[in-house]
């Protein structure tokens, strides 16, 4: 029997944007546990420092252009099972996220 493809969401964002950025997620189908207990809503999070300087042509949500901005940010991450899930997630992710180009990652998970 194959199982279906896992794969792990991380993203980064203003703390005041996680709320809503997780419900998100999570009603595109992410951060549900495969297995009898019937997980949902399944994540981890971090917190750190993040930076960058918007270019010329950038319309930042936070931060003005050629200025370094740093803040205080979380790292999310949460699974995804199947491939149209991860995607979903993604879209809803974008679609939310407040940054005009939200930091994310996709990792394409094993099992062993």
């Amino acid at each position: 029997m194959s199982l279906p493809q896992r794969f792990k969401l991380v993203f980064f964002a203003p703390i005041p944007a996680m709320p809503a950025i997780k419900q998100a997620i999570f009603a595109a189908g992410a951060g549900r546990y495969p297995g009898p207990g019937g997980y949902t809503e399944v994540g981890f999070t971090t917190q750190g420092r993040g930076q960058f300087r918007p270019g010329a042509s950038a319309n930042p949500n936070i931060g003005k252009v050629g200025e370094l901005e740093e803040l205080d940010e979380h790292r999310f991450e949460t699974l995804c099972v199947g491939q149209d899930v991860v995607r979903e997630a993604v879209a809803a992710l974008k679609k939310t996220h407040p940054y005009e180009e939200p930091a994310y990652e996709v990792y394409k998970l094993e099992d062993f």
